[in-house]
């Protein structure tokens, strides 16, 4: 079976992801040849710097399609990063080299389809300066794309939240009916396309146990509506549900997704039941995007002690 590369973005040069990549290269096998767009002389001083020993292959992204490609080394598609050593302090040079990487990849998944893409994390506040709110938003911006969704998952739950990485005091103007609708039906999407089930849906309400002082909420406005004409148009959905008690094992062992009005609404407790286990898939998209469960965490960096299981099960969940 030809099995289609795997477009690697590595992301913030100064974070542990280089790390990880080279822990998941070592301990398993991939049949999808692994292509990792990032610096080559960054990468072989981190590699010498940490201890790991692969052979480098440098292709050329214009005749991607012509090298027979595996995994006996590291397939690198080089961009320049000057730096003065493999491991220093974030800084605004890095985003130059991270906007030509995501450039590159994204000429590339346009030029070749059904390729799959992974990124690793980047600083927001540097590399996005307000412009976008997450990388989520970002590559729909690139994409031409108005709906995306972030879903976190894991094949025992997963979540996913209306607004993402947006200052609490704005949610409530950014959630409608129309917004949930389009939402649940591109995860709806998802799950028949990828597993072949129509997923059992949960949705929290906005407020403290779905109630509010004032005479009119969220809940009675904008979010019972929008599950209202989603089980008329047959989509298995519930609620709205409180959020401080839909992740009690007995209630949420009834649902494959929750839904939730922000971000730390959803993704503190999946965090908090499966750590590093879930993965971040970006749905709306002309590819297939994920990333890592995790930042640049730049405290660790160097340290070689870093936890590689999310890149694992995102690079596992695309080698098919």
């Amino acid at each position: 079976m030809n099995y289609k590369p795997i477009i690697i973005v590595a992301g913030e040069p100064n974070s542990v992801f280089l790390e990880i990549f080279f822990k998941c290269l070592k301990k398993n096998y991939f049949k999808s040849p692994l292509v990792i767009i990032a610096s080559c002389e960054l990468l072989n001083k981190q590699m010498k710097k940490l201890g790991f020993k692969f052979q480098v292959n440098l292709i050329n992204e214009n005749s991607l399609s012509l090298h027979k490609l595996n995994n006996e080394r590291i397939n690198v598609i080089n961009v320049n990063y000057n730096f003065k050593k493999s491991f220093e302090n974030p800084s605004q040079k890095s985003n130059k080299y991270i906007t030509e990487c995501f450039e590159l990849a994204l000429k590339i998944m346009k030029k070749n389809k059904f390729l799959k893409f992974i990124n690793g994390p980047v600083i927001k506040k540097n590399f996005l300066k307000q412009k976008f709110l997450g990388i989520t938003e970002y590559l729909a911006n690139k994409t031409n794309k108005k709906e995306v969704v972030m879903l976190i998952y894991n094949k025992k739950l997963s979540v996913s939240p209306i607004t993402t990485h947006l200052p609490l005091q704005n949610v409530h103007k950014k959630i409608s009916k129309v917004k949930i609708i389009n939402h649940i039906k591109l995860i709806k999407e998802f799950y028949k396309k990828t597993f072949k089930i129509n997923p059992n849906i949960a949705i929290t309400g906005l407020n403290p146990h779905c109630e509010s002082n004032f005479k009119s909420s969220e809940e009675e406005r904008i979010i019972k509506p929008a599950i209202n004409a989603l089980i008329k148009k047959k989509y298995k959905v519930s609620g709205p549900f409180a959020a401080d008690t839909i992740f009690i094992k007995e209630q949420s062992k009834r649902f494959d997704v929750i839904i939730g009005m922000y971000h730390d609404q959803v993704l503190t407790p999946v965090k908090t039941l499966f750590g590093f286990e879930a993965i971040n898939i970006t749905l709306g998209l002309p590819f297939v995007r994920i990333s890592p469960d995790h930042g640049p965490n730049i405290s660790m960096l160097g340290k070689n002690l870093s936890n590689p299981i999310s890149l694992l099960k995102a690079l596992k969940f695309l080698d098919k």
